[in-house]
C-alpha cells in the first residue's frame, strides 16, 4: 500500500538478502540493514574470511557504512536488523554508535550477546541503552545458518 510503514519483517527480508549474499562468497550466512526513519541507509553481510579481517561482521560493516552514509560515528535514531544475535563485538559496537534499536532473527546459543551467552546490553554503566528484540523470522535466519553448516560437514 502507497505510504504503509515497511515492518520489522521486511526490513528482516532484506538483512537475509544480505546473509545469502554472504553465503554466495562463501561466508558465514549473516546479514545486516541499517534503517533510519523508515529508508535503508547501509547494509552489511559477513566478510571476515574474504577480507582476513576478524572484525569484518556484517553489523560492523552495516555500521560503518552508515556512519559514511550519514556522515556521522553516532548512528541516533536508527534501527539495526540482524539475521543472527549478535556477539559481544558487535553488541558493543552496536552500543558505541548510539543505534537506538536492534532487531534481530535468530539466536546465538554459543556466542549471543543479546541475552544467549550474556546480555551485553543491559550491563549497568553503559553509556547508551539500545531496544532490543529478538526472534523476527527466527526459523528463515536459522535455516540459512543451518543449511550453510550442514553442507560444510558433507
Amino acid at each position: 500500500m502507497p505510504g504503509e510503514v515497511p515492518s520489522d519483517v521486511q526490513f528482516m527480508r532484506l538483512a537475509l538478502q544480505q546473509a545469502e549474499h554472504a553465503r554466495r562468497g562463501g561466508e558465514v550466512p549473516v546479514g545486516a540493514v541499517l534503517v533510519q526513519e523508515g529508508r535503508v541507509v547501509a547494509t552489511g553481510a559477513n566478510r571476515p574470511i574474504g577480507t582476513d579481517d576478524p572484525t569484518a561482521h556484517a553489523e560492523v560493516e552495516a555500521i560503518r557504512s552508515g556512519g559514511r552514509s550519514l556522515g556521522s560515528y553516532r548512528l541516533t535514531n536508527t534501527t539495526l536488523y540482524v539475521t543472527l544475535e549478535p556477539c559481544p563485538m558487535c553488541a558493543s559496537a552496536i552500543v558505541h554508535a548510539r543505534v537506538r534499536r536492534l532487531v534481530f532473527g535468530a539466536w546465538d546459543r554459543r556466542a549471543g550477546a543479546a541475552g544467549s551467552v550474556i546480555d551485553l546490553f543491559s550491563l549497568p554503566g553503559l553509556n547508551h541503552r539500545v531496544d532490543v528484540f529478538g526472534g523476527v523470522l527466527m526459523e528463515e535466519c536459522a535455516g540459512l545458518l543451518k543449511a550453510f553448516f550442514a553442507g560444510r560437514r558433507l
